[in-house]
């Protein structure tokens, strides 16, 4: 099911407690990097980078595929996809095979095929949203129309 309103995100997250970061990065100028080291520090989560081409990330191992972490612990909660889009046809599919329950499509990342690929295995979908975004809402680092934590403003001091 594509999970459209903000409370079937919210519950999503609710029951999540293991992320699989398909595409993370070594690099801490990419958002895939900021992502996953947002979620690492968040107790409620344990989560582990897919990516074959490194061996761990700030000391987390990293997994070349979604099969080698499944066989080692099992389906993750949660995939959450940093690829480009034509790319995520091949992640669905390894997500289904390993009976992953969910996927999160983060921005940008939509192919219409395999969002539908998805949503037709009984996976719980989120398409177009940023993961990092929607759980800092949800425990109150954002509201709905933006940042609200206090800290950041134009202003100078």
């Amino acid at each position: 099911m594509i999970l459209i309103a903000p409370s079937q995100r919210r519950e999503l997250l609710r029951r999540t407690r293991t992320v699989a970061v398909v595409g993370a990065s070594g690099n801490r100028l990419r958002p895939s990097y900021t992502v996953f080291s947002y979620l690492r520090r968040q107790a409620e989560f344990t989560v582990t980078p897919i990516n074959p081409s490194l061996t761990d990330i700030d000391g987390i191992t990293a997994y070349p595929s979604l099969r080698a972490y499944a066989a080692e612990h099992g389906p993750p909660d949660l995939v959450d996809v940093f690829r480009k889009p034509s790319d995520v046809a091949g992640v669905v599919e390894e997500a289904i095979a390993v009976h992953a329950p969910a996927i999160w499509f983060q921005y940008g990342v939509i192919n219409d095929a395999a969002i539908a690929l998805a949503d037709g295995a009984a996976m719980d979908v989120v398409v177009d949203r940023c993961l990092k975004v929607e759980h800092a809402r949800f425990v109150g680092g954002l509201s709905m129309a933006g940042l609200n934590s206090g800290v950041i403003t134009s202003r100078r001091p």
